[in-house]
């Protein structure tokens, strides 16, 4: 890749990062031109300068950070065109580590967050670049609607993406960084669409103590199934009795699939968060079927 795709891909990124920000659903905090305050932080007790607000962000400082936090820790300058730019913008906004594990599931090569030989490789091979923008895309979206901020953020998010689909679908497509700067960035007016969105954003899951809720239901069909065999002898002699044992024998049967479909709604919704959040094993487009001849 050419110096110039860092340019043409940082100027399309800053369109969405805006100015400064400090909204307080951010999990990043104070923010400025999408650099947040911690990362600013470091940057500047790396070079031996005294901390400052993020606000006094200088312009060569928001290139170098934005090619080595970024650009670089996703190797962009080995992706192909378009790809670089769609991996990029992830990584401003969810984190490297993230942003490549949505192209490393699409690619179909084991989602480890670091880029390397493999991934590098999988990327050349696949011959439909596009598709390969769709999928990353796809794969990004449906994790943020995973985020508690979702709600708040959602919105800007939403539009963000699908500019950056567009775009890069384009640049893929044309192979060359005039082409992407011939595309418009989509209205700005859907939301923030800066906020950054880890995935340690996504909406917490019931954990043990939706097994503990179903142990209790358990134990409380339990008893009430002892109560009704207890009555069964009873019940032919009392109508009275007869519909107390009925309604104790429903009321069991209640208990025990309210128990076992807490279980099940609880298993399936950590196993949905775990493919979007890439947290496990999930299907994609395998870049084999994709490679060049």
């Amino acid at each position: 890749m050419g110096a110039s795709s860092f340019d043409a891909a940082l100027a399309r990124v800053l369109v969405h990062e805006g100015g400064y920000s400090d909204h307080p659903a951010d999990p990043g905090g104070p923010t400025m031109q999408g650099v947040i305050q911690r990362v600013y932080d470091a940057y500047r007790t790396a070079k031996a300068a005294p901390r400052r607000s993020v606000r006094l962000l200088e312009r060569a400082e928001l290139v170098e950070i934005y090619r080595r936090q970024y650009w670089d820790a996703v190797r962009a300058d080995d992706l192909p065109p378009g790809i670089d730019y769609v991996v990029f913008d992830g990584a401003v906004n969810s984190g490297p580590a993230q942003s490549l594990k949505w192209l490393q599931r699409a690619l179909g090569v084991p989602a480890d967050g670091a880029v390397g030989a493999v991934t590098l490789a999988a990327a050349a091979a696949c011959a439909d670049r596009a598709a390969l923008v769709d999928e990353v895309c796809d794969r990004r979206l449906a994790m943020l609607k995973s985020l508690a901020t979702f709600k708040v953020f959602g919105a800007g998010w939403s539009r963000r993406v699908a500019d950056v689909r567009q775009a890069g679908r384009t640049w893929a497509q044309a192979a060359g960084d005039a082409a992407v700067l011939q595309v418009p960035v989509l209205p700005l007016d859907a939301g923030p669409a800066s906020a950054k969105a880890p995935a340690s954003s996504a909406t917490p899951l019931p954990g043990p103590q939706a097994g503990a809720s179903a142990a209790a239901g358990g134990l409380m069909a339990s008893a009430v199934a002892e109560a009704a065999r207890q009555l069964a002898p009873l019940a032919s002699g009392s109508p009275s009795l007869s519909a107390v044992f009925t309604g104790l024998t429903l009321a069991g049967l209640v208990l025990t699939c309210l128990g076992i479909g807490a279980v099940w709604w609880a298993d399936q919704a950590r196993t949905r968060q775990a493919g979007v959040l890439d947290l496990a094993e999930t299907g994609g487009l395998r870049a084999g079927a994709r490679a060049q001849p």
